[in-house]
């Protein structure tokens, strides 16, 4: 993980009409391998950014969210420019609406967010070759062996914070 002192980072589409700024460091970042993200990418992984929604900050238009099929059925909420269409964070069911997961690539200096672990390199491209330094699965991971202990704490607080949430939404409802 990049230094805290390079946050803000800032990042947006192609066309400058969607701009957002990342107010701290990620929870972590993921370099995927798995063929859902090959091709929906277009390229051999994906490298993503997972974030807290409320620390992203967005700076110019609101990003159109195109619901897409997921590898796990759940699908994923896709943002993307409503002129180019770059895609610049994609929501997965799981997390839904509360974390980001940031493309990197779509940032003013991508080399601030190197991947913490590449993921799914059982469907790897032949030809990509993984740095030793950093830590490579098969598939999935156990996150309280990987992430750092801040991370895993604004995890929990996030979950306590969407549990809050719910609750009241069904209260409400009721």
């Amino acid at each position: 993980m990049p230094p805290s002192d390079v946050y803000p980072l800032f990042g947006g589409c192609d066309c400058r009409t969607v701009r957002y700024r990342l107010e701290s460091r990620p929870l972590f970042v993921h370099c995927c391998h798995c063929r859902w993200c090959q091709r929906e990418s277009g390229a051999s992984f994906a490298l993503h950014a997972m974030i807290e929604a409320d620390r992203v900050t967005l700076l110019a238009a609101e990003p159109e969210l195109i619901d897409t099929p997921s590898e796990s059925g759940s699908g994923q909420m896709i943002a993307r420019c409503p002129q180019c269409r770059i895609a610049v964070w994609s929501n997965y069911a799981g997390a839904g609406p509360y974390v980001r997961f940031v493309r990197v690539g779509t940032l003013d200096a991508p080399d601030h967010l190197p991947p913490d672990i590449h993921i799914f390199t059982e469907s790897k491209q032949p030809w990509v070759v993984l740095p030793a330094h950093i830590p490579a699965v098969a598939q999935y991971y156990d996150l309280s062996k990987f992430w750092p202990s801040e991370s895993l704490a604004r995890r929990e607080a996030l979950l306590a914070r969407i549990a809050a949430q719910n609750t009241r939404a069904q209260d409400e409802r009721t």
